[in-house]
């Protein structure tokens, strides 16, 4: 083949690489030789722990752009150079990507975007209202880029390790119990746990893939996916003791959760929406119209939930 006919890699605007997931994002871009732009507040440069996650990043490669999410003309003069633009800002800021989506339908260059979402999937997750709109705006915002005809791929990764995981899904603890554990529901529901690095890197895999294109990419590797039952199994036969289990009825939880302010209750909201609802593995994938990530990509190998725990220890 004539070295002209080989496609390049995509030039990767990132949005957010300050926060966790932003970060490993443009790492993984770098790494898989992605010429890799970062838009960054200028705010965030005299914040010295963020200062130094985009030095890193402009060391290893990495075009550093000033600008934001609220100014629009650095943000089309950031979006204008590349072919992918990635944004992964907190889940606050989520309609704050309006601008960028009219960015990107000004710029007429973009042959892929992927909007912040890294979660479960909103257009299935359907929790009454208690979410306070945490889902609807995810779901505006894909309907949006829809509308405007902007290539996608949504990326649907479940729960991050980092979060509810170092407690085993206890609300309120910060390292996984040793004496007595709470189950919510029957324990049955099987939830996804991934590594921010895994995503990235699954991510970053997508982005040239035809295979993804206007589609949901699910993330639900083998290795990290149980039920809570089973993790406190596995958890148990890490400490080599059995624990006290208490049973939490969806009926309680839900009641919890109405007596406990927003946004004290959220970590009980999202347990409900993964372990009793099943809005993480209560679909088929093929049968969504989505695509399942590790049968995509299965040389990527991942951090198990098994792994992880043995890091608690």
């Amino acid at each position: 083949m004539a070295e002209s006919n080989i496609k390049q890699p995509s030039s990767i605007l990132i949005i957010g690489v300050t926060g966790r997931l932003g970060y490993e994002l443009a790492a993984a871009s770098l790494q898989a030789s992605h010429p890799t732009f970062c838009l960054v507040r200028p705010s965030s440069l005299s914040d010295k722990d963020k200062a130094h996650k985009v030095q890193v990043l402009s060391d290893s490669g990495a075009v550093i752009i000033e600008g934001s999410l609220h100014d629009e003309e650095s943000l089309f003069e950031a979006v204008k150079q590349v072919n992918v633009v990635i944004c992964a800002v907190n889940s606050k800021q989520v309609l704050d990507q309006k601008p960028l989506i009219s960015a990107i339908k000004k710029a007429g260059c973009i042959e892929r975007f992927i909007p912040s979402e890294f979660g479960l999937d909103p257009d299935i997750t359907d929790i009454s209202g208690m979410d306070q709109g945490f889902y609807s705006r995810k779901s505006e915002i894909r309907r949006l880029v829809e509308a405007e005809g902007i290539p996608h791929t949504y990326v649907s990764c479940n729960f991050f390790m980092s979060y509810l995981l170092p407690s085993l899904v206890q609300p309120g603890l910060k390292a996984p119990p040793r004496d007595k554990v709470s189950i919510f529901g029957d324990g049955n529901v099987k939830g996804v746990f991934m590594k921010e690095r895994d995503v990235a890197a699954f991510t970053i895999r997508t982005v040239d893939d035809p295979c993804t294109l206007n589609k949901v990419l699910y993330l639900r590797p083998p290795g990290n996916v149980y039920s809570m039952n089973e993790l406190v199994e596995i958890w148990e036969h890490k400490i080599g003791k059995q624990l006290e289990k208490i049973y939490v009825s969806e009926e309680d939880l839900l009641k919890k959760i109405k007596e406990t302010p927003y946004p004290d209750n959220m970590e009980m909201v999202f347990i409900y929406a993964a372990f009793v609802k099943g809005f993480q593995t209560c679909f088929e994938v093929e049968a969504s119209g989505g695509v399942e990530g590790s049968l995509l990509y299965p040389n990527l190998k991942c951090t198990t939930i098994s792994t992880y725990l043995d890091t608690l220890l």
